[in-house]
């Protein structure tokens, strides 16, 4: 074989092997984070959507239901997801977690909650735990108020109403979404009229309505300790071991329930701010928290990420 020809196969192997391996290389690079429209987890997504936008990644916050986005990171569609609540979500998880095509991962918000709840004049009454609920059927109209659905709370509350769990048997689930239900729990309230709804912290309503969270639940219900959850980042399987860099980020990414608290507050007081300036806002004031965050970690061409995410904030 003559040397051109030879040179020729080699320009040739060496141009399929680049055709081949530059968009697996780009892949890489693209990071697909799953969100639900509640809104701390639309919170967390958007600022580590932004973190990694501003340190060179092509990230984006892909906007699902819960049940989609366990099924979007078994097949790979998306790569992580920062709204795990457990234990109460675990009738949706645990089956993705067991299978392997879901990783747990890491925990981004402990000292969370995620349970029934009632405005406090009604606990005041006598409606303080989930067996008081059934005395309390017909000022309630016999419904519980959840969010949207295919979310893991109304799945709960279903089981509840289809077992008789507590009494419960005569309820309707009543499905909307966190806005919608808020603002049925809201108007309820201001009336004096009795209603039971799905509740959780952080999330503003904590300040917004005088809400007293039921004690009884269970390991068959929202879990023990009344509903004390622990939220939870989960990751496709494969997904540390194809992007370490990111992986280690998310890791790093904790969300302390003051802090969620305050942006929720910050968002509702100044209507110029949305989930993902709010959330930058609150960063710029806390630095510590972003350099924790980005311990040991870099751009997406590996110079440290820390100058480069302070540029940006500086810049906002």
């Amino acid at each position: 074989m003559s040397f051109s020809i030879r040179r020729s196969l080699s320009v040739l192997v060496l141009a399929v092997a680049l055709f081949t391996l530059t968009p697996t290389a780009h892949a890489a690079q693209k990071i697909k984070i799953a969100s639900v429209s509640w809104t701390g987890v639309t919170i967390k997504t958007e600022l580590a959507v932004s973190l990694l936008k501003s340190i060179g990644y092509d990230a984006e916050n892909v906007v699902l239901s819960v049940p989609i986005a366990y099924a979007a990171m078994s097949t790979g569609d998306v790569d992580a997801f920062l709204g795990n609540w457990m234990p109460s979500m675990a009738n949706v998880a645990d089956k993705f977690f067991d299978n392997g095509t879901v990783i747990k991962y890491a925990p981004n918000m402990p000292g969370a909650k995620y349970t029934l709840a009632v405005p406090t004049f009604c606990a005041e009454a006598g409606l303080k735990d989930f067996s008081d609920i059934a005395r309390f059927g017909d000022k309630l109209d016999w419904k519980i108020y959840g969010i949207e659905p295919g979310n893991d709370g109304n799945q709960i509350i279903q089981a509840m109403i289809d077992a008789d769990m507590f009494g419960l048997g005569k309820f309707k689930l009543v499905q909307s979404s966190e806005v919608a239900m808020l603002s049925q729990v809201q108007s309820y309230a201001a009336q004096g009229k009795w209603i039971v709804f799905l509740g959780w912290a952080p999330h503003r309503m904590n300040e917004r309505i005088d809400m007293t969270y039921l004690t009884g639940s269970t390991d068959e219900t929202f879990g023990p300790d009344d509903g004390s959850a622990t939220v939870w980042t989960n990751v496709r399987k494969g997904f540390a071991e194809d992007n370490p860099n990111v992986a280690k980020l998310l890791k790093n990414m904790v969300f302390p329930v003051p802090m969620m608290n305050q942006i929720m507050t910050a968002i509702k007081n100044d209507k110029s701010l949305n989930f993902r300036t709010a959330g930058l806002k609150w960063l710029k004031a806390n630095p510590a928290t972003w350099e924790a965050w980005l311990d040991g970690v870099t751009t997406a061409d590996g110079k440290p990420a820390a100058p480069v995410f302070k540029a940006y904030l500086e810049s906002r």
